[in-house]
């Protein structure tokens, strides 16, 4: 990792003026993964994430320039996180108090800086800020890097989740509690 690297903290207004280059490294980091993944949908997830109580931003900056970022949000008692939740699951897994849950959305590092120790370094930075007793975030399957990472970094595979948008893919739940277990589910492996 970069000497250099510096770490950030942003509420939703803070980031609001970061919302443009926020956009930029989400392209480029899935610049090869569809049409899915395109600057006009990803505007309008972050209109709906960035209002919801607790949304954090963590950046990452070397040399002053952005290089990646992950946010994310407490889960609400009315959340629609769970929405296509594939079954079996844990009895009360998808009951939220606001309190119990933090949904990692976004985990982004610019393709030139990948490798570099950088995501580890957001993720760890957001996760040792947080007091939900669980942390989940939802992962492509076949995003083998990722998922990798993701293990070594404590997170269990629950289940699969499609989300209820148009041409959603179906993404494995990973959960991760403050102590770094999660139940575990025989057919859902990390």
């Amino acid at each position: 990792m970069q000497e250099d690297l510096r770490l950030r903290h942003y509420t939703a207004e803070e980031a609001q003026p970061l919302v443009d280059q926020l956009v930029d490294i989400y392209l480029d980091a899935h610049a090869n993964d569809g049409p899915l993944y395109n600057a006009e949908r990803y505007r309008k997830q972050l209109a709906a994430h960035m209002p919801w109580p607790g949304w954090e931003l963590v950046t990452a900056t070397v040399d002053g320039d952005l290089v990646g970022y992950i946010y994310g949000f407490p889960l609400a008692p009315d959340t629609r996180w769970w929405d296509g939740i594939q079954e079996p699951v844990p009895a009360g897994f998808t009951e939220e108090t606001g309190q119990r849950t933090f949904a990692v959305s976004e985990l982004l590092v610019r393709r030139a800086w990948q490798r570099r120790g950088i995501a580890r370094a957001l993720h760890d930075e957001l996760m040792s800020s947080r007091t939900e007793e669980r942390a989940t975030l939802l992962v492509r399957p076949d995003n083998v890097v990722a998922l990798q990472a993701y293990k070594r970094w404590g997170w269990k595979g629950v289940t699969h989740l499609r989300p209820n948008w148009a041409n959603a893919p179906a993404y494995l739940v990973l959960t991760r509690t403050r102590d770094c277990t999660a139940p575990t589910l025989p057919d859902a492996t990390v």
